[in-house]
C-alpha cells in the first residue's frame, strides 16, 4: 500500500491510500479514518459505501463524520466505488462503467474482468484493512443512493459479517427502477432472476435473518419518485415482519448537506452493534 494523504482530525487521522487490487485488476484508493487509540487496542469497522459519480473523497471532505467516528472510537473506511484507469471499460454516461460499479459482480464482457466491487468489498478490502490497521475484525456497513444499495445487499447478503446496516437515500428495488435496471441489464444481463441477488426487496422476502437496519430519507430529494422508492422497501419488511427503521426527513434532499446533518445518529446506531 502506498499513503497518499495524512490529516490529524480530532485527535485521530483521515488517511487516504492507494493498493493494486486482485480482484479488480487496476490499483483502487480508499480512505480510513482512525481514531485515537492506545497502542494495542482493536477498534470494530465501519464500512462506508459511495453513490454514483463518487470516491473515497466525498465521504471524508462533506460528511463530518469523524468528529463522532473519534468519539465513539470506531474505524471508518470509505473506498472508491468502482474499479478505474485507462485500461478499465467505461461508458459515457454517469450511471454505469467507472463511477457505478453498483457493488456487484459483473458477469457481462467487457465488464466482468474488472467490475467485481461485491469480492472487493466483502473479501478483499475487508482482509486488507484486518491485516493492516488495528481492528477487532468487527464491522458494520452503511452508504448513500447506489451505495445505499451496495450496503443493504452486501450486509443482507453476509448477516455473518456484518452487524448492521444503515443507509441515506438507497436505491432499495433496483430492478424496478431505471438506474439499476439499466446497470445491470450492462453487467448481468437480461435475466431478471439473476438481478434479484443485488435486489434489496428480493433479498428482505427471502431472508431467514434479521439484521438491524436504519435508513434516512429525504422529503425533498429529486430521486425519491422515480428511482428510490422508499415505500417498496417499507411493504415488503411489513409482509415478512422484518424490522426495520426508516425516517422520512422533511425539507432534506439528496446532497451531503443531508448526510452530515444525520451522520452522527448513524455512526451511533452502529456502535450500539459492534460495541
Amino acid at each position: 500500500m502506498e499513503r497518499l494523504e495524512r490529516h490529524a482530525s480530532f485527535g485521530g487521522w483521515q488517511d487516504v491510500y492507494k493498493h493494486e487490487s486482485d480482484v479488480l485488476k487496476c490499483s483502487m484508493n480508499f480512505s480510513i479514518y482512525i481514531p485515537s487509540h492506545e497502542q494495542d487496542e482493536k477498534l470494530p469497522v465501519i464500512y462506508w459505501l459511495s453513490g454514483l459519480t463518487c470516491n473515497e473523497q466525498n465521504f471524508i471532505t462533506k460528511a463530518g463524520a469523524q468528529k463522532y467516528a473519534a468519539e465513539h472510537k470506531v474505524i471508518i473506511v470509505a473506498p472508491d466505488t468502482s474499479p478505474r484507469g485507462e485500461d478499465v471499460p467505461n461508458d459515457a454516461a454517469y450511471d454505469l462503467g467507472q463511477g457505478a460499479g453498483f457493488y456487484l459482480n459483473a458477469i457481462q464482457e467487457p465488464w466482468s474482468k474488472n467490475y467485481r466491487m461485491y469480492d472487493y468489498i466483502v473479501d478483499e478490502l475487508r482482509t486488507l484493512i484486518d491485516q493492516n490497521f488495528p481492528t477487532n475484525k468487527v464491522q458494520s456497513i452503511m452508504g448513500h443512493s447506489a451505495g445505499g444499495h451496495g450496503a443493504l445487499t452486501i450486509g443482507l447478503k453476509n448477516p455473518n459479517i456484518y452487524k448492521s446496516i444503515s443507509a441515506f437515500s438507497p436505491i432499495v428495488a433496483p430492478s424496478q427502477v431505471p438506474w439499476g435496471q439499466k446497470a445491470f441489464t450492462a453487467y448481468l444481463g437480461t435475466d431478471q432472476t439473476l438481478w434479484q441477488q443485488y435486489d434489496t426487496v428480493a433479498l428482505i422476502k427471502a431472508n431467514a435473518v434479521q439484521l438491524p437496519i436504519l435508513i434516512d430519507q429525504g422529503s425533498e430529494d429529486a430521486f425519491l419518485q422515480e428511482q428510490l422508492k422508499p415505500e417498496l422497501l417499507l411493504n415488503a419488511c411489513k409482509d415478512q415482519n422484518y424490522p426495520i427503521t426508516l425516517n422520512m426527513r422533511e425539507g432534506y434532499d439528496h446532497s451531503y448537506y443531508f448526510i452530515a446533518s444525520f451522520i452522527e445518529q448513524h455512526i451511533q446506531f452502529h456502535s450500539a452493534f459492534i460495541k
